[in-house]
């Protein structure tokens, strides 16, 4: 292959000479690259295939980070009620509400996240028209009872609250 040279005419002065043009040739050291559209259609390729198995995952990943921030809210307000009946002296009612996955106390309603389900299991005598509560008294106790939520790949915790002492407390299960 032959190398294409450009010819340029530059002015270059000696000392004490008159400015005489001079030639120079420049010369390209490599022809220009590229990519050839084989190489990018392997790159799609790769890049689509790669698509194809990350995104499924991070779905999964999602509704893993759901079940585990409706466990967490449980809990923080469940402990709450505990921790603000022995504090105030005064009995502290949380209402579960399965139906609308919703948890209600100290006036405010935590909403857990869609992707999963909950059941309430408490004291008859407190349950409210579908709403189950668990009430914590000044002593330290409960009413007992506790909150069982599921995944939607069926994987659940039952979060327990003990009658005697009032702690909470969370065991996992398997739902088959």
């Amino acid at each position: 292959m032959a190398c294409r040279a450009v010819k340029v005419k530059t002015l270059t002065w000696a000392t004490g000479a008159k400015a005489q043009p001079t030639t120079q040739v420049f010369r390209r050291s490599q022809p220009a690259r590229g990519f050839t559209l084989l190489e990018l259609v392997v790159a799609l390729a790769i890049a689509g295939l790669l698509m194809a198995l990350v995104v499924p995952a991070a779905g999964r990943l999602y509704s893993g980070m759901q079940y585990r921030e409706g466990i967490r809210e449980a809990m923080t307000v469940l402990t709450a009620a505990r921790m603000r009946a022995i504090t105030s002296g005064k009995p502290q009612d949380v209402e579960v509400r399965p139906d609308k996955r919703s948890i209600y106390y100290a006036g405010k309603t935590h909403t857990l996240p869609s992707g999963v389900t909950m059941a309430v299991h408490s004291a008859r005598e407190l349950n409210r028209e579908g709403t189950g509560v668990i009430r914590f008294y000044p002593e330290g106790g409960a009413s007992g009872g506790g909150i069982d939520i599921e995944s939607s790949r069926g994987d659940g915790v039952s979060v327990e609250v003990d009658w005697l002492t009032g702690a909470v407390s969370q065991a996992r299960y398997a739902s088959n």
